[in-house]
């Protein structure tokens, strides 16, 4: 048997490793590796296919090299749009191997052209940083009020995005104020006016709740949501504050700070004030329900009531006299049972005792023929011959009597 070196551990191992210990030897190492664990990878998309599982596989190359990626199907259901062959994409994950097929692969978890992979990759970064200080914390969420009276918007006085949410609101909740606090929505102006517009917003009394809209666009185009600013005035707004920024698939860190992301503004809209068709339901379906409740408690109430009489009759002394009565008789007639059970028993039980009797009885021998003899005088039972002399007086007992006799 041959000795050989172990790769891992540099010591002599004499037996040697099976296929799956070295690959999944090899896994360990890699995960293991801090750098391979949280990486951004530039490169060429090809061979991509979506299996029917929904999980999505492709490669990624360049000049020089190539390496195989998967991209989970939940992963891939939270992107835009999928790459195509060809593209030059930007792709986040971690590094690992697929120990059945023995090849080391990316597996991916965010995907963004390469084009805006710059402004991508300082987005994250200041996402992290601003979630590490717990501005984007669940707990710090407020919900938004049921019923505004006053709403206020924080979006350019031109843009569609206003439009949309005004005619939302007037289709769905006409009751509420509609008050607008104007801002630039693009460019490097627009942070400071967004955090000046929701000051504005935010030292009024009169206002319920706010919506920061914007349409849809680039990741520049929307650039100034992710400004730090802007996130750091939404995270501090006094008032609750939604924001519907983009279309559904555009986050952006105002979106986080927020204490409700809406997917474009119409739907924050939507979001921020009941609709008057579903309150008027709402009204009808509770009047409903008020009046099945009175009638459920009204019927509970009639058979409560009829179970405490039912109860006061079962309790009263003429129901337990009657009861007591009924017992009464039921003992008397079970113990007439019983005496006459017992008499039974002891009437066989003499006439057994009684045949046993007659079996040991002296009678019972006379009854076959035998006789009882005596001497008269002294009454003695004559049990041999030596016992009597000529002349002696008997007296001589049968079945059906008693007669003298004299010995001869």
């Amino acid at each position: 048997m041959f000795e050989q070196l172990d790769l891992f551990g540099g010591q002599a191992r004499s037996e040697p490793y099976t296929v799956s210990q070295l690959t999944g030897h090899i896994r360990r190492l890699i995960e293991s590796e801090p750098e391979l664990s949280d990486l951004w990878v530039e490169g060429e998309v090809s061979n991509f296919s979506r299996a029917s599982s929904g999980h999505c596989y492709f490669t990624l190359k360049d000049a020089g090299s190539q390496i195989n990626c998967v991209m989970w199907r939940s992963v891939a259901n939270r992107q835009g749009s999928l790459p195509a062959g060809g593209d030059l994409v930007l792709a986040h994950g971690r590094v690992s191997v697929y120990e059945a097929g023995g090849r080391y692969q990316l597996y991916v978890d965010k995907i963004q052209p390469a084009g805006v992979g710059n402004l991508y990759l300082e987005f994250e970064r200041l996402k992290a940083r601003l979630e590490t200080e717990g501005l984007f914390d669940p707990e710090r969420k407020r919900p938004l009020p049921s019923f505004p009276r006053c709403i206020g918007v924080v979006t350019s006085p031109t843009a569609a995005a206003l439009r949309d949410i005004l005619n939302v609101l007037g289709r769905r909740y006409p009751l509420a104020r509609v008050l607008l606090s104007p801002t630039q929505v693009q460019g490097d102006a627009a942070p400071p006016q967004i955090v000046a517009a929701l000051a504005a917003l935010n030292a009024r009394d009169d206002v319920d709740v706010i919506i920061v809209a914007r349409g849809g666009g680039s990741l520049e185009d929307l650039w100034a949501f992710n400004d730090e600013r802007v996130a750091r005035a939404v995270a501090g707004s006094r008032l609750p504050l939604i924001c519907g920024v983009g279309h559904e698939s555009d986050f952006s860190l105002a979106d986080f700070a927020a204490d409700l992301r809406a997917p474009t503004p119409s739907a924050a809209a939507e979001m921020v004030a009941p609709d008057r068709a579903e309150l008027r339901a709402q009204v009808a379906g509770l009047a409903l329900a008020l009046t099945a409740a009175l009638q459920i408690i009204i019927e509970e109430q009639r058979w409560r009531l009829a179970e405490q009489a039912r109860a006061l009759k079962h309790l009263s002394p003429a129901a337990q006299l009657a009861q007591a009565r009924q017992r009464v008789d039921d003992l008397a007639a079970r113990a007439e049972a019983a005496t006459r059970h017992d008499l039974a028993l002891r009437r066989e039980r003499l006439g057994g005792l009684l045949g046993q009797l007659v079996g040991v009885s002296p009678l019972g021998t006379l009854e076959r023929g035998y006789a009882i003899v005596r001497r008269r005088e002294e009454g003695a039972v004559v049990r041999s011959v030596k016992q009597v002399a000529p002349g002696d007086a008997l007296a001589v007992r049968v079945t059906d009597g008693e007669f003298e006799a004299e010995a001869k």
